[in-house]
Protein backbone atom coordinates (compact mmCIF):
# COMPACT_ATOMS: atom_id res chain seq x y z
CA UNK A 1 0.00 0.00 0.00
CA UNK A 2 1.12 3.37 -0.87
CA UNK A 3 1.01 6.18 1.64
CA UNK A 4 0.10 9.36 -0.21
CA UNK A 5 0.78 12.84 1.95
CA UNK A 6 2.75 15.27 0.25
CA UNK A 7 6.10 16.92 1.25
CA UNK A 8 6.36 20.68 1.54
CA UNK A 9 9.77 23.01 1.32
CA UNK A 10 9.75 25.89 3.65
CA UNK A 11 7.46 28.54 2.82
CA UNK A 12 8.30 32.08 1.26
CA UNK A 13 7.42 33.68 4.80
CA UNK A 14 10.00 31.91 6.38
CA UNK A 15 12.62 33.15 3.90
CA UNK A 16 11.44 36.86 4.80
CA UNK A 17 11.43 36.29 8.28
CA UNK A 18 15.17 34.62 8.22
CA UNK A 19 16.35 37.72 6.07
CA UNK A 20 14.65 40.37 8.33
CA UNK A 21 16.78 39.13 11.11
CA UNK A 22 20.22 40.11 11.26
CA UNK A 23 23.31 38.04 11.33
CA UNK A 24 23.75 38.14 15.41
CA UNK A 25 20.67 36.49 15.33
CA UNK A 26 21.07 33.41 13.57
CA UNK A 27 22.59 30.46 16.31
CA UNK A 28 25.73 29.73 16.00
CA UNK A 29 25.95 25.91 14.70
CA UNK A 30 27.34 23.28 12.18
CA UNK A 31 24.78 20.98 13.06
CA UNK A 32 22.12 20.37 9.74
CA UNK A 33 18.14 21.86 9.95
CA UNK A 34 15.94 19.37 9.82
CA UNK A 35 13.65 22.15 7.59
CA UNK A 36 10.39 20.22 7.79
CA UNK A 37 10.31 19.65 12.02
CA UNK A 38 11.42 23.19 12.08
CA UNK A 39 8.73 24.22 10.54
CA UNK A 40 6.61 21.83 11.26
CA UNK A 41 5.64 20.61 8.29
CA UNK A 42 5.29 17.24 6.15
CA UNK A 43 8.23 15.31 4.69
CA UNK A 44 8.19 12.27 2.43
CA UNK A 45 10.82 9.40 2.18
CA UNK A 46 10.12 7.67 -0.89
CA UNK A 47 10.98 4.24 -0.27
CA UNK A 48 11.50 2.29 -3.57
CA UNK A 49 12.14 -1.78 -4.14
CA UNK A 50 12.24 -4.07 -6.94
CA UNK A 51 10.89 -7.02 -5.45
CA UNK A 52 6.66 -7.48 -5.43
CA UNK A 53 4.10 -6.98 -2.47
CA UNK A 54 4.29 -10.17 -1.47
CA UNK A 55 7.50 -10.31 -0.60
CA UNK A 56 8.85 -10.01 2.87
CA UNK A 57 11.36 -7.24 2.18
CA UNK A 58 7.93 -5.06 1.13
CA UNK A 59 6.36 -5.98 4.28
CA UNK A 60 9.75 -4.90 6.35
CA UNK A 61 9.32 -1.65 4.57
CA UNK A 62 5.82 -1.47 5.50
CA UNK A 63 6.88 -1.64 9.15
CA UNK A 64 10.00 1.08 8.72
CA UNK A 65 6.91 3.20 7.41
CA UNK A 66 5.07 2.50 10.58
CA UNK A 67 7.21 2.86 12.73
CA UNK A 68 8.68 6.55 11.33
CA UNK A 69 5.33 7.72 11.65
CA UNK A 70 4.39 6.89 14.65
CA UNK A 71 7.91 7.49 16.29
CA UNK A 72 7.94 11.11 14.18
CA UNK A 73 3.89 11.47 15.15
CA UNK A 74 4.02 12.18 11.24
CA UNK A 75 6.38 14.58 10.77
CA UNK A 76 8.04 11.71 8.49
CA UNK A 77 5.93 9.95 6.24
CA UNK A 78 7.12 7.16 4.12
CA UNK A 79 5.74 5.94 0.53
CA UNK A 80 6.36 3.03 -0.22
CA UNK A 81 6.98 1.44 -4.08
CA UNK A 82 7.34 -2.26 -4.92
CA UNK A 83 7.91 -3.72 -8.12
CA UNK A 84 10.44 -1.63 -9.32
CA UNK A 85 8.00 1.34 -9.51
CA UNK A 86 10.64 3.82 -9.25
CA UNK A 87 13.62 2.04 -11.45
CA UNK A 88 15.68 -1.21 -10.73
CA UNK A 89 18.71 -1.16 -8.17
CA UNK A 90 20.92 0.81 -9.72
CA UNK A 91 19.06 3.58 -11.12
CA UNK A 92 17.15 3.61 -7.36
CA UNK A 93 20.93 4.18 -5.72
CA UNK A 94 21.67 7.20 -8.36
CA UNK A 95 18.70 8.50 -7.56
CA UNK A 96 19.91 8.46 -3.79
CA UNK A 97 22.88 10.26 -4.02
CA UNK A 98 20.95 12.74 -6.23
CA UNK A 99 18.69 13.35 -3.10
CA UNK A 100 15.73 12.97 -5.45
CA UNK A 101 15.03 9.55 -3.64
CA UNK A 102 15.03 8.84 -0.34
CA UNK A 103 15.42 5.00 0.15
CA UNK A 104 16.16 1.91 -1.26
CA UNK A 105 17.19 -1.74 -0.39
CA UNK A 106 19.31 -3.59 -2.80
CA UNK A 107 21.45 -6.50 -2.37
CA UNK A 108 25.34 -6.18 -1.80
CA UNK A 109 25.74 -7.22 -5.67
CA UNK A 110 25.08 -3.68 -7.73
CA UNK A 111 26.17 -1.79 -4.12
CA UNK A 112 29.72 -3.60 -5.20
CA UNK A 113 29.20 -1.08 -8.80
CA UNK A 114 30.09 1.90 -6.09
CA UNK A 115 31.85 0.62 -3.31
CA UNK A 116 33.85 -2.39 -4.05
CA UNK A 117 34.54 -3.67 -0.58
CA UNK A 118 31.14 -4.89 -0.64
CA UNK A 119 31.93 -7.79 -3.21
CA UNK A 120 33.15 -9.64 -0.10
CA UNK A 121 29.64 -10.41 0.52
CA UNK A 122 29.28 -12.32 -2.79
CA UNK A 123 32.55 -14.81 -2.28
CA UNK A 124 30.43 -17.78 -2.88
CA UNK A 125 29.84 -20.09 -0.24
CA UNK A 126 31.22 -17.76 2.43
CA UNK A 127 28.67 -18.09 5.12
CA UNK A 128 27.34 -21.17 6.48
CA UNK A 129 24.28 -20.11 8.05
CA UNK A 130 22.17 -17.11 8.46
CA UNK A 131 22.81 -17.06 12.05
CA UNK A 132 26.83 -16.55 11.53
CA UNK A 133 25.64 -14.02 8.93
CA UNK A 134 23.63 -12.13 11.58
CA UNK A 135 26.57 -12.16 13.70
CA UNK A 136 29.23 -10.67 11.31
CA UNK A 137 26.93 -8.11 9.30
CA UNK A 138 25.70 -6.75 12.63
CA UNK A 139 29.29 -6.92 14.37
CA UNK A 140 32.17 -4.99 13.45
CA UNK A 141 33.15 -5.77 9.89
CA UNK A 142 30.06 -5.31 8.59
CA UNK A 143 29.21 -1.82 10.42
CA UNK A 144 32.81 -1.19 8.94
CA UNK A 145 31.81 -1.43 5.57
CA UNK A 146 28.14 0.05 6.18
CA UNK A 147 30.70 3.25 7.02
CA UNK A 148 32.07 3.01 3.57
CA UNK A 149 28.79 4.40 1.84
CA UNK A 150 29.26 7.54 3.10
CA UNK A 151 31.98 8.92 0.67
CA UNK A 152 29.20 7.61 -2.03
CA UNK A 153 26.33 9.86 -0.89
CA UNK A 154 24.44 7.09 0.61
CA UNK A 155 24.04 6.02 4.24
CA UNK A 156 23.88 2.42 5.18
CA UNK A 157 21.53 1.87 8.15
CA UNK A 158 20.96 -1.49 7.98
CA UNK A 159 21.46 -4.80 7.02
CA UNK A 160 18.50 -6.75 6.05
CA UNK A 161 18.00 -10.25 4.38
CA UNK A 162 17.18 -11.38 0.52
CA UNK A 163 19.07 -15.02 1.49
CA UNK A 164 20.76 -17.85 0.35
CA UNK A 165 20.85 -17.86 -3.83
CA UNK A 166 19.72 -20.83 -5.52
CA UNK A 167 19.75 -21.55 -9.18
CA UNK A 168 16.66 -22.36 -11.23
CA UNK A 169 16.83 -23.22 -15.08
CA UNK A 170 14.33 -25.38 -17.66
CA UNK A 171 16.62 -27.24 -19.07
CA UNK A 172 17.72 -29.66 -16.61
CA UNK A 173 18.15 -30.68 -12.65
CA UNK A 174 21.48 -29.44 -11.06
CA UNK A 175 22.69 -31.73 -9.10
CA UNK A 176 26.64 -31.84 -10.01
CA UNK A 177 29.39 -29.28 -10.82
CA UNK A 178 28.67 -30.58 -14.63
CA UNK A 179 25.39 -30.26 -15.00
CA UNK A 180 26.34 -26.05 -14.96
CA UNK A 181 27.87 -26.86 -18.25
CA UNK A 182 27.14 -24.59 -20.72
CA UNK A 183 23.59 -23.20 -18.94
CA UNK A 184 22.62 -19.58 -20.01
CA UNK A 185 21.76 -18.02 -16.25
CA UNK A 186 20.80 -14.56 -15.69
CA UNK A 187 23.09 -12.75 -12.42
CA UNK A 188 23.08 -9.65 -11.29
CA UNK A 189 25.29 -6.86 -12.86
CA UNK A 190 28.33 -8.37 -10.61
CA UNK A 191 31.86 -9.10 -11.85
CA UNK A 192 32.20 -11.87 -9.26
CA UNK A 193 29.24 -13.18 -9.98
CA UNK A 194 29.72 -13.84 -13.49
CA UNK A 195 33.54 -14.92 -12.95
CA UNK A 196 32.06 -17.31 -10.35
CA UNK A 197 29.20 -18.80 -12.77
CA UNK A 198 31.52 -19.02 -15.69
CA UNK A 199 34.08 -20.92 -13.25
CA UNK A 200 31.06 -23.44 -12.77
CA UNK A 201 31.00 -23.96 -16.29
CA UNK A 202 28.21 -21.91 -17.11
CA UNK A 203 27.42 -18.38 -19.15
CA UNK A 204 26.30 -15.93 -16.85
CA UNK A 205 24.62 -13.15 -18.10
CA UNK A 206 23.75 -9.67 -16.67
CA UNK A 207 19.72 -8.59 -16.36
CA UNK A 208 17.91 -6.19 -15.22
CA UNK A 209 15.98 -7.78 -12.76
CA UNK A 210 12.59 -6.63 -14.04
CA UNK A 211 13.44 -8.18 -17.36
CA UNK A 212 14.22 -11.43 -16.27
CA UNK A 213 10.65 -13.49 -16.28
CA UNK A 214 10.32 -11.95 -19.83
CA UNK A 215 13.69 -13.46 -20.67
CA UNK A 216 12.74 -17.10 -19.25
CA UNK A 217 9.58 -16.97 -20.54
CA UNK A 218 11.03 -16.67 -24.26
CA UNK A 219 14.05 -19.00 -23.92
CA UNK A 220 16.69 -15.82 -24.07
CA UNK A 221 18.38 -17.42 -20.94
CA UNK A 222 17.91 -20.68 -19.37
CA UNK A 223 17.76 -19.82 -16.18
CA UNK A 224 18.24 -17.36 -12.63
CA UNK A 225 19.77 -17.58 -8.92
CA UNK A 226 17.67 -16.19 -6.17
CA UNK A 227 16.35 -17.27 -3.10
CA UNK A 228 12.80 -19.23 -2.77
CA UNK A 229 10.75 -16.52 -1.49
CA UNK A 230 11.95 -14.88 -4.86
CA UNK A 231 11.53 -17.51 -6.90
CA UNK A 232 8.29 -17.94 -5.78
CA UNK A 233 6.55 -14.66 -5.47
CA UNK A 234 7.76 -13.42 -8.54
CA UNK A 235 5.92 -16.94 -10.08
CA UNK A 236 9.35 -18.40 -11.66
CA UNK A 237 7.75 -21.68 -11.65
CA UNK A 238 5.47 -20.69 -14.51
CA UNK A 239 8.33 -20.80 -16.74
CA UNK A 240 10.98 -22.87 -14.88
CA UNK A 241 10.91 -26.23 -14.12
CA UNK A 242 14.11 -27.11 -11.51
CA UNK A 243 15.26 -25.47 -8.90
CA UNK A 244 18.51 -27.07 -7.00
CA UNK A 245 19.45 -26.06 -3.50
CA UNK A 246 22.89 -24.77 -4.09
CA UNK A 247 23.26 -22.47 -1.56
CA UNK A 248 26.11 -20.54 -3.42
CA UNK A 249 25.83 -17.21 -1.96
CA UNK A 250 24.29 -15.93 1.11
CA UNK A 251 22.88 -12.36 -0.42
CA UNK A 252 22.11 -9.88 2.40
CA UNK A 253 19.90 -6.41 1.89
CA UNK A 254 21.52 -3.08 2.54
CA UNK A 255 18.85 -0.89 3.54
CA UNK A 256 20.10 2.96 2.05
CA UNK A 257 19.28 6.58 2.86
CA UNK A 258 19.83 9.33 0.99
CA UNK A 259 22.77 11.14 2.38
CA UNK A 260 21.78 14.60 1.57
CA UNK A 261 18.29 13.98 2.74
CA UNK A 262 19.45 11.71 6.26
CA UNK A 263 22.20 15.12 7.43
CA UNK A 264 19.12 17.54 6.71
CA UNK A 265 17.20 15.52 9.35
CA UNK A 266 17.34 16.88 13.07
CA UNK A 267 19.55 14.54 15.61
CA UNK A 268 16.29 12.68 16.62
CA UNK A 269 14.39 12.13 13.49
CA UNK A 270 18.19 10.82 12.47
CA UNK A 271 18.02 8.58 14.97
CA UNK A 272 14.54 7.69 14.97
CA UNK A 273 15.05 6.15 11.28
CA UNK A 274 18.09 4.50 11.95
CA UNK A 275 16.42 2.63 14.99
CA UNK A 276 13.48 2.15 12.66
CA UNK A 277 15.80 0.34 9.88
CA UNK A 278 17.32 -1.81 12.58
CA UNK A 279 13.55 -2.73 13.89
CA UNK A 280 12.06 -3.05 10.70
CA UNK A 281 14.97 -5.21 9.41
CA UNK A 282 14.71 -7.91 12.92
CA UNK A 283 11.06 -8.44 11.22
CA UNK A 284 11.91 -8.85 7.90
CA UNK A 285 14.71 -11.59 8.62
CA UNK A 286 12.54 -13.39 10.73
CA UNK A 287 9.43 -13.41 7.91
CA UNK A 288 11.84 -14.14 5.33
CA UNK A 289 13.76 -17.28 6.91
CA UNK A 290 9.95 -18.24 7.49
CA UNK A 291 8.78 -17.76 3.69
CA UNK A 292 12.11 -19.70 2.03
CA UNK A 293 11.62 -22.59 4.16
CA UNK A 294 8.20 -22.63 3.16
CA UNK A 295 7.95 -21.86 -0.65
CA UNK A 296 10.57 -24.91 -0.85
CA UNK A 297 7.01 -27.15 -0.90
CA UNK A 298 5.16 -24.53 -2.31
CA UNK A 299 6.92 -24.91 -5.53
CA UNK A 300 7.01 -28.19 -5.47
CA UNK A 301 3.63 -28.11 -5.29
CA UNK A 302 3.43 -25.79 -8.62
CA UNK A 303 5.35 -28.66 -10.30
CA UNK A 304 8.92 -27.75 -10.14
CA UNK A 305 11.52 -30.64 -9.37
CA UNK A 306 13.72 -29.56 -6.12
CA UNK A 307 17.12 -30.88 -5.91
CA UNK A 308 19.67 -31.21 -3.25
CA UNK A 309 23.33 -30.90 -3.90
CA UNK A 310 25.40 -33.45 -2.35
CA UNK A 311 28.18 -32.75 0.39
CA UNK A 312 30.77 -33.92 -2.22
CA UNK A 313 29.68 -32.30 -4.77
CA UNK A 314 29.46 -28.78 -2.98
CA UNK A 315 32.65 -29.48 -2.11
CA UNK A 316 33.84 -29.83 -5.82
CA UNK A 317 31.90 -26.43 -6.69
CA UNK A 318 33.42 -24.53 -3.81
CA UNK A 319 36.87 -26.35 -5.22
CA UNK A 320 35.70 -24.89 -8.97
CA UNK A 321 35.61 -21.24 -7.76
CA UNK A 322 38.42 -20.44 -5.89
CA UNK A 323 40.51 -18.94 -8.03
CA UNK A 324 37.75 -16.63 -8.58
CA UNK A 325 37.78 -15.99 -4.56
CA UNK A 326 41.70 -15.56 -4.65
CA UNK A 327 41.36 -12.83 -7.38
CA UNK A 328 38.67 -10.64 -5.91
CA UNK A 329 40.26 -11.25 -2.73
CA UNK A 330 43.50 -9.66 -3.61
CA UNK A 331 41.47 -6.50 -5.56
CA UNK A 332 39.37 -5.68 -2.90
CA UNK A 333 42.19 -5.71 0.08
CA UNK A 334 43.39 -9.49 1.68
CA UNK A 335 43.07 -7.55 4.96
CA UNK A 336 39.61 -6.91 4.91
CA UNK A 337 38.62 -10.41 3.58
CA UNK A 338 40.57 -11.80 6.31
CA UNK A 339 38.88 -9.94 8.59
CA UNK A 340 35.56 -11.17 7.80
CA UNK A 341 36.86 -15.14 7.53
CA UNK A 342 38.07 -14.30 10.92
CA UNK A 343 34.44 -13.30 11.95
CA UNK A 344 32.96 -16.44 10.77
CA UNK A 345 35.15 -18.49 12.38
CA UNK A 346 34.66 -16.38 15.67
CA UNK A 347 30.65 -16.91 15.17
CA UNK A 348 30.79 -20.66 14.65
CA UNK A 349 32.36 -20.97 17.88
Amino acid sequence: MKKKLTGFLVGSMALVLAACGGADDAPATDEPVDEGAASGEVQTIRAGIGLNSEHPQYKGLERFAEIVEEETNGELVVETYHSGQLGDDRSMMEALQLGSQEVTVPSTAPIANFVSEFTIFDFPFLFPSNEVADEVLDGEVGQQLLGMLDDQNLVGLAYWENGFRNVTNSTRAIETLDDFDGLTLRTMENDLHLDAFRALGANPTPMAFTELFTAMQQGTVDGQENPMATIYLEGYYEVQDYVSDTRHVYSPFVFLMSKPFFDALSDEHQQIVRDAAIEAGQFQRELNREANAEYVNSLEEEGMTVTQISDEERERMVEAVQPAIAEYAERIGEDLVNEVYEAIEAAQQ
